[in-house]
C-alpha cells in the first residue's frame, strides 16, 4: 500500500513537471503578468513604440496600479505628472481636462505611449541599437531628456546598459536596470505581441 502511494505521487509530480516544461511561458506569465495588454498592444502601434518597453515601464513604474498616486503627484499606470499630461493636451490637442482622469487605464496608456515615443524623437540617435534605444527612453522617461542629452554630448554616458553605472542619478541607474530586466521577461514569455 505505501509503495503504491509513493508511485502515485511520483506520477502526479512527474505530471505536474510535464505540464510546465510543455509551456515554459505558463509560469513566466503568472511571475510576470502584463495588465492592460490590449490597450498596450493598441497604443504601441498607434504610436510606434515597442510595447515590450510601454509594459516595462508600466511595471516599474506602478506595477500596473491604476490607483497610484506618488509622493511628487505622478498618477496612474505609467506615473504621469499632471504638468506633463496639460502639455501632452496642448500638443495633441488631447481630452485631458482633470488629474483624475490619468487614472483611466487607456487615457493614461495613450498619454504615456505618446510621451515614450516623444522622448524616443528626443534622445534616440537613428543608429542606436535596441539596447541603447530602451536605455535612453528609460533614462529620460526618468530623469528628463534634457538630462540625457546633456550626458550624452559631455560624455558622461554613452546611452548603454553596461556604463549606466557612469549616470549620475542613482534613481535613474536603478530605475534603467529595472526596465532592462522586465523588457527582457516580458519578450521571452510574450513571444507575440509585436
Amino acid at each position: 500500500m505505501w509503495i503504491r502511494s509513493k508511485v502515485f505521487y511520483v506520477i502526479v509530480l512527474l505530471g505536474l513537471l510535464l505540464i510546465l516544461f510543455a509551456d515554459q511561458h505558463w509560469l513566466g506569465r503568472w511571475m510576470y503578468p502584463i495588465h492592460y495588454k490590449q490597450m498596450i498592444i493598441e497604443q504601441s502601434r498607434a504610436h510606434s513604440v515597442d510595447p515590450y518597453l510601454i509594459a516595462a515601464i508600466i511595471r516599474v513604474e506602478s506595477n500596473y496600479k491604476l490607483d497610484k498616486t506618488s509622493e511628487k503627484g505622478a498618477v496612474g499606470l505609467m506615473q504621469l505628472m499632471p504638468q506633463t499630461a496639460q502639455w501632452i493636451t496642448q500638443r495633441t490637442r488631447g481630452e485631458i481636462s482633470n488629474v483624475k482622469q490619468l487614472q483611466d487605464p487607456m487615457m493614461n496608456i495613450r498619454y504615456g505611449t505618446w510621451y515614450v515615443h516623444f522622448l524616443s524623437d528626443q534622445v534616440v540617435p537613428k543608429e542606436a541599437t535596441k539596447e541603447v534605444e530602451i536605455s535612453l527612453i528609460a533614462a529620460a522617461y526618468n530623469a528628463g531628456p534634457g538630462n540625457v542629452l546633456k550626458w550624452s554630448r559631455q560624455g558622461v554616458w554613452d546611452g548603454t546598459l553596461m556604463q549606466s553605472s557612469k549616470i549620475p542619478f542613482g534613481e535613474t541607474r536603478h530605475y534603467l536596470n529595472r526596465v532592462h530586466y522586465y523588457y527582457d521577461k516580458y519578450v521571452l514569455h510574450y513571444p507575440n505581441m509585436r
